[in-house]
């Protein structure tokens, strides 16, 4: 690898260290320091080659080492990057211990990385439950020096437990996604196969799940869009995010044909004294195709510490003896101010990843009634809102999650709600 002329002083550069990884897929990602023109811009251009490199997930570590050319042919003012990669074992394993709301779940993983050299990935994870056995297999395949642009098969069982539908859900599927950037946003194309089983959680299920329980067969085409210029995704300080969400079930085959829409918006500003201000809105809508009402697993449930505050997890709105069966079109907004701990004690330390949490959540779901045009159901959505507003201290567990301790003010309670 020499550059051309003398006006550049970087001469060679080399990767140490490559094992099974294939070095035509890494020429792109060090592309870019060839065209460094002088010493600060080879070393700012190495450790954005060095960042591509990690991100590919193929390398423990990468050290960057600068040297002045060596040997016969050696520039008097040329320049050697040489990059020094460890590589990730062939097979790795892992095993966590899960526990939930009254159960426990073993979870085995095993992830072989860098399956053919370029970057695939192949991972397996199996989950043994007191109440029920999961298991997924994927496969990864990124575009060679087009990392974003990635091709991706799943083949997976599922089982998840709905309480408040008394509802219990399995689905065994296969789906196979395609993601691609495009100018500022990022697209994902996806065809899934899955086989779903509802059954009732309790005897106390009320007729309208048991009529839902059985087999369906849904088999949809989805698109996603994102535009996502936050810089964290736990507790951001400054950016939007928007994200819309199409899915069309129905053409492809199975029983289940419908069309569903929703779409996720979001704004984060920085005020004065460190504080934040976040405001968002969700919302969306599903259509069944056909004369088939639609089914409770593919319906919209609202309420809870992710949409609205105040409320039991995903209990408002349609129900039937207690058990909540979801709706077919919602909205939600929130607005938040993060400030520091009042007095900022242990500033710079721990006390950092905590925050003072002031919030007002509002939502609506509701059926959609197929006699009424769009008009109604849009009185109807802003007919009996819900709405909450409190206060807490909120504190980011790293960029996983986050812990929210409120006092919460629920409004607008609809019979039924809890």
């Amino acid at each position: 690898m020499h550059s051309q002329g003398h006006t550049h002083s970087l001469q060679h550069v080399h990767i140490d260290g490559l094992g099974r990884t294939k070095e035509d897929c890494l020429t792109y990602e060090i592309a870019g320091v060839f065209r460094a023109k002088n010493l600060i811009d080879v070393m700012k251009r190495a450790h954005e080659a060095r960042q591509k490199l990690l991100r590919l997930g193929i390398f423990r570590q990468v050290e960057v080492v600068i040297d002045t050319s060596q040997g016969v042919d050696a520039l008097p003012n040329g320049l050697d990057v040489t990059f020094e990669v460890t590589e990730l074992r062939r097979m790795t394993g892992s095993y966590n211990t899960m526990v939930g709301n009254n159960e426990g779940s073993m979870v085995l993983g095993l992830k072989l990385p860098n399956v053919f050299g370029r970057a695939e990935k192949l991972t397996f994870q199996f989950s043994y439950g007191t109440k029920e056995t999961s298991y997924g297999l994927s496969f990864f395949k990124p575009q060679p020096g087009h990392f974003e642009r990635n091709f991706a098969v799943n083949f997976y069982k599922v089982t998840g437990q709905f309480p408040w539908s008394s509802l219990r859900e399995t689905d065994r599927g296969v789906s196979t996604e395609f993601s691609f950037p495009l100018w500022k946003t990022n697209h994902t194309l996806k065809w899934e196969g899955v086989w779903r089983e509802l059954g009732c959680l309790a005897r106390t299920a009320s007729f309208a799940v048991r009529e839902e329980s059985g087999h369906s067969l849904k088999s949809s085409l989805s698109h996603a869009m994102v535009i996502d210029t936050r810089n964290s995704t736990i507790l951001p300080r400054r950016g939007a995010l928007l994200k819309i969400n199409q899915e069309l079930a129905g053409y492809t085959g199975g029983d289940a044909s419908f069309l569903k829409e929703d779409f996720e918006l979001q704004f984060n500003k920085r005020l004065f004294w460190d504080s934040v201000l976040s405001a968002s809105l969700w919302g969306g809508c599903l259509l069944p195709i056909g004369d088939k009402p639609t089914c409770i697993a593919d319906r919209f449930y609202l309420g809870g510490p992710t949409s609205v505050r105040g409320f039991s997890m995903y209990s408002i709105g349609p129900q039937s003896e207690g058990d909540y069966l979801g709706g077919e079109v919602y909205w939600a907004g929130a607005v938040h101010l993060y400030t520091p701990l009042p007095f900022r004690p242990g500033k710079g330390g721990f006390g950092d990843l905590f925050r003072t949490h002031f919030f007002l959540n509002a939502g609506n779901l509701c059926n959609l009634n197929y006699g009424d045009g769009p008009r109604a159901h849009l009185s109807k959505l802003a007919e009996c809102i819900r709405w909450s507003y409190g206060a807490g201290i909120v504190l980011r567990l790293g960029n996983i999650a986050r812990l929210e301790l409120n006092y919460c003010i629920p409004m607008g309670v609809q019979s039924g709600d809890r």
